[in-house]
């Protein structure tokens, strides 16, 4: 990224739909370095008018469920009917290094070739919910660049990988068919949040195992589904591998955006994750407070050593630290 950044040619090239012009506008969103926020916030201001309008769906499933595969099947499919394919996929960091291996463009070959789909892998970093921090802001960018749909690929099933559900459209589940427990592997919270579920890798041998599990898995929709809704979320099998099924999924996919439009309104349903996405910022600026002030730092290092002795309670510690972090959030340069 070069020093200086000229936002509004930035903003030009994004609009134009030019490859690098997004590659680069993503990575300044993306982007820790204090400098570049205000920036950020620019461009951002000038292509939302230029967004809102592509389809979002986000695509979570237990590890070995096949996203990859699916999302380069379903995209190519997709560009087949004439549409333009924005995938944002989040690779998980190491707790230990923070490195990720951002290798998502290689199970998506075909997707990677057209020129009518873009490909963004990103590192989840120290972001819970499954996403990198600036997904929603990468895909402000991908939409205003022409992109009428956006998957945004998780790094998987778990406790905590839920806040994609608050940034699109549609919650999609992958299931995968296992001997066994099929259901361990999905935590209740993400099936509370699934509007459309499919079993992968429907094909050969796994067909009829594939349907077992869907049929379970309409089971325990029936019994976590509020009926209120007056929806039931759709369970069905698919293969990336044949492409059986792929088709039945994107129309359950278009269903359930046609039913928010009409029960909730498109645009109040939007404006509420805009609500979320406020009180995201205001979490991840507070913590890039705490992040950047030394004496906090110093006495973050302090306290849990003091904790790790036992010489003080983590109670006591943590009321500590936030009295101190209070008194000097006056003094924190807010960009």
């Amino acid at each position: 990224m070069p020093r200086s950044i000229d936002v509004g040619a930035l903003a030009g090239q994004v609009l134009a739909g030019q490859r690098t012009g997004i590659a680069r506008a993503i990575t300044l969103v993306e982007s820790a370095l204090p400098a570049h926020r205000p920036l950020a916030r620019r461009l951002l201001a000038q292509l939302l008018p230029h967004s809102g309008g592509a389809t979002r769906v986000g695509l979570t499933g237990v590890p070995g469920a096949g996203k990859s595969t699916f999302t380069d099947a379903m995209g190519c499919r997709l560009i087949e009917r004439g549409h333009k394919v924005a995938v944002l996929a989040v690779d998980p960091s190491s707790t230990r290094t923070g490195g990720s291996i951002l290798g998502d463009r290689t199970r998506m070959g075909r997707l990677a070739e057209s020129d009518s789909a873009y490909i963004r892998p990103s590192p989840s970093g120290c972001h819970l919910g499954g996403v990198a921090r600036a997904t929603r802001e990468a895909m402000i960018i991908v939409e205003a660049a022409g992109y009428d749909t956006v998957i945004v690929e998780t790094v998987g099933v778990g406790q905590s990988e839920v806040a994609v559900a608050g940034m699109v459209d549609t919650f999609l589940l992958l299931a995968l068919a296992r001997s066994g427990d099929q259901l361990q592997g999905i935590k209740r919270g993400i099936l509370e949040l699934a509007d459309v579920i499919a079993v992968n890798k429907a094909d050969g041998d796994n067909a009829g195992e594939a349907r077992v599990t869907a049929r379970d898995l309409s089971i325990a929709m029936k019994l976590i589904n509020d009926e209120s809704s007056g929806r039931r979320t759709p369970v069905m099998t698919c293969s990336a591998l044949t492409g059986d099924g792929l088709d039945k999924v994107w129309g359950s996919v278009e269903e359930h955006r046609s039913w928010i439009d009409e029960t909730i309104g498109l645009a109040r349903y939007r404006a509420d994750q805009q609500v979320e996405w406020m009180w995201a910022q205001i979490e991840g600026s507070a913590l890039d407070s705490l992040r950047s002030t030394p004496e906090l730092l110093e006495l973050g290092h302090r306290l849990e050593e003091e904790v790790g002795k036992s010489t003080e309670s983590a109670l006591d510690a943590s009321v500590e630290f936030l009295v101190t972090w209070a008194k000097s959030v006056s003094g924190f340069e807010w960009t």
